[in-house]
């Protein structure tokens, strides 16, 4: 089950449908059969802004975080698997620097966090590869083109 938020100034530019899609290809892909649940929040750089600088210590807004989690609930019979929280404002600046929509770039932000739910990260080169590979595999498979920038 995937449980979507979106703050109420942000509703009139998501395509709510898309951004549900690319969280089920993320599960399918990564947790094929399972019955999991995880919660997607779109809300503001000050959100962000917040759970950046009480959760990790950076006092900046970012694009998107991933809180992981592993709670069995027994009367739904699922697995909790986290939090993907993403800054509708960030994700519109990227998209508009890179060249693709902002529902691109909002479901780059979807994949990327479950993967990071689902154990990927980023946190060496060799990480990094396979989590991008993994991203660009899962956004091809849904016709979502994302110009990427150089790093």
């Amino acid at each position: 089950m995937i449980n979507l938020q979106i703050e109420t100034p942000y509703n009139p530019w998501i395509d709510q449908q898309s951004l549900l899609a690319c969280a089920r290809q993320v599960i399918a892909r990564e947790n094929p059969g399972s019955e999991i649940e995880l919660t997607l929040v779109v809300t503001s750089d000050e959100t962000l802004r917040d759970l950046n600088s009480q959760h990790l210590g950076i006092d900046s807004p970012t694009d998107v975080l991933a809180f992981p989690a592993d709670e069995f609930d027994p009367d739904t019979q699922m697995t909790y698997i986290g939090d993907v929280i993403i800054s509708f404002p960030r994700a519109q600046a990227q998209a508009e620097t890179a060249g693709h929509p902002a529902q691109n770039e909002l479901c780059l932000l979807v994949v990327h966090g479950i993967l990071h739910l689902v154990g990927y990260d980023h946190d060496t080169d060799e990480n990094k590869a396979a989590m991008w590979k993994t991203q660009a595999e899962i956004l091809a498979s849904l016709n979502i083109e994302i110009k990427q920038l150089p790093e």
